[in-house]
């Protein structure tokens, strides 16, 4: 039955996906050429050796989006992922379909036409896809489509299995309850019943047409595991083992593959692939549009420090930043040149009395950290990501803060998510780094633009404050 469901949903993707593909062709074709956004120079040509494209966009199209992962059965991929996989899609599918046009020698094609159909195919695959999604979550609130699902093992994992699942309705899961060797039969855990002992586990998935089972019980109890894969051999049911690994999991878990042998990364950053190179092109874009559009204050602000304090304007600082790797950021001086060499590292505080009179102004509305956007020019930093540290504290907070190191999975930024929310300075280090995972745990670009916005409105607020 499972299996039944997966095989219509995919059909029903692929359906959509080749009428997306014929829908974006034919717009390509009346936009370039009949919508008159276009001087075409040599006439409008028939529409007939466009739609002649059809039989060699449909198998190109399907296998386009077959080979980036659209037809796999995924839970976990949410829309933004899904976007940016239909436009890996249809890339691949417009580069296909350009190249098999050379055998075409008796037409040429628009290449215009070409870019049309490129972005009329990611809004209409990804449209059709929402649409999909949408007609299955009704369908699964009116009971179709719903899996049954049964938790073997009552314990931290496998309640952690049910909140998840709880969590996510458009999963379509539903368990039906739990079985555990040490619990009563009838107890509720996590508003679930426990149905029986681990021997119970085949009359349970017969009373209770179970499609899925989740083995979700300690490290300790493998014998268990072995006695409930034994007992099931002969059933046709989906089963997935939950590794228990909560206790050691740090950040996003993922399971890799070494020439077949599965294995589970504990501590993964989420920025990588596709996303490293989205947040590194907006970061590249908008650091140049910072430093173009912010000359003057930049030139303001350098010969203001040069006329009020003696010294260099810019200051070099080590910080310890991706993967432990140290860099030299840049900073407008705020204090007097040399005020380090008796003290030594000195950890920030609000009312430093070190700062020169300019440069308190600067610190109020972080105006001294805009020279880092040549650091994210570099590649030293992210416009957004955990502030970075300088060695001397990190070697000290490492050992004395659980998971303090997690922060240096990603760029440190120049903004971030504890700031924005008010730890800065000499605030609690537990909660910022608290805060700092939380924004590695569930980086998207929208969380970026959002602290982006959170950041100038701060600003904006200093300033209307003073």
């Amino acid at each position: 039955m499972l299996k039944e469901r997966r095989l219509w949903l995919v059909l029903a993707l692929a359906a959509g996906d080749a009428l997306a593909g014929a829908v974006a062709l034919i717009a390509a074709y009346f936009v370039r050429f009949r919508a008159d956004m276009i001087p075409a120079p040599l006439g409008i040509p028939p529409m007939e050796p466009y739609l002649a494209l059809l039989t060699l966009l449909l198998p190109l199209h399907a296998l386009s989006l077959r080979a980036v992962g659209l037809y796999e059965y995924r839970h976990e991929r949410t829309k933004a992922d899904e976007a940016f996989v239909v436009i890996q899609g249809a890339t691949l599918a417009t580069l296909l379909l350009v190249a098999g046009t050379f055998f075409f020698r008796n037409f040429s094609y628009s290449r215009w036409f070409m870019l049309f159909f490129w972005g009329f195919d990611v809004v209409a695959v990804f449209g059709v896809r929402l649409a999909i999604r949408d007609v299955v979550r009704a369908l699964r609130r009116h009971g179709r489509f719903v899996r049954r699902a049964l938790v073997v093992g009552a314990g931290e994992l496998g309640q952690e299995v049910v909140r998840r699942l709880r969590g996510h309705p458009e999963f379509g899961v539903r368990v039906v309850g739990y079985l555990d060797d040490r619990i009563p039969i009838g107890e509720r855990i996590e508003g679930k019943e426990i149905l029986g002992g681990c021997e119970a586990v085949t009359r349970v998935l017969a009373d209770y047409r179970v499609d899925q089972l989740f083995l979700a019980l300690p490290l300790e109890a493998h014998h268990e595991v072995l006695k409930v894969l034994n007992a099931i051999e002969g059933e046709l049911v989906d089963v997935k083992m939950v590794p228990d690994v909560l206790q050691f999991v740090t950040l996003r878990a993922a399971v890799e593959e070494l020439e077949g042998l599965p294995v589970i990364s504990l501590a993964q950053s989420p920025i990588t692939g596709w996303a490293r190179l989205l947040k590194r092109g907006s970061d590249l874009v908008l650091a140049t549009l910072g430093l173009v559009v912010l000359s003057p204050v930049l030139g303001a602000i350098a010969l203001a420090i040069r006329l009020t304090s003696p010294g260099p304007v810019l200051y070099r600082q080590e910080r310890t930043g991706l993967d432990g790797r140290t860099f030299d950021i840049l900073k407008f001086r705020t204090m007097p040149a040399g005020a380090e060499e008796e003290t030594g590292p000195v950890w920030a505080r609000r009312g430093d009395r070190r700062a020169t009179g300019f440069g308190r102004r600067l610190r109020r509305f972080s105006l001294d950290e805009l020279p880092q956007l040549w650091n994210v020019l570099a590649g030293d930093m992210s416009l957004v990501g955990p502030r970075p540290e300088r060695p001397f504290f990190v070697h000290q907070f490492k050992t004395r803060i659980p998971q303090y190191m997690l922060r240096h999975k990603v760029k440190a930024g120049l903004t971030g998510w504890a700031q924005v929310n008010g730890l800065r300075g000499d605030t609690s280090l537990e909660k910022r780094i608290e805060y700092d995972l939380y924004y590695i745990q569930n980086w998207s670009l929208a969380l970026d633009v959002k602290i982006m916005i959170l950041t100038l409105y701060r600003a904006w607020q200093h300033r209307h404050l003073g």
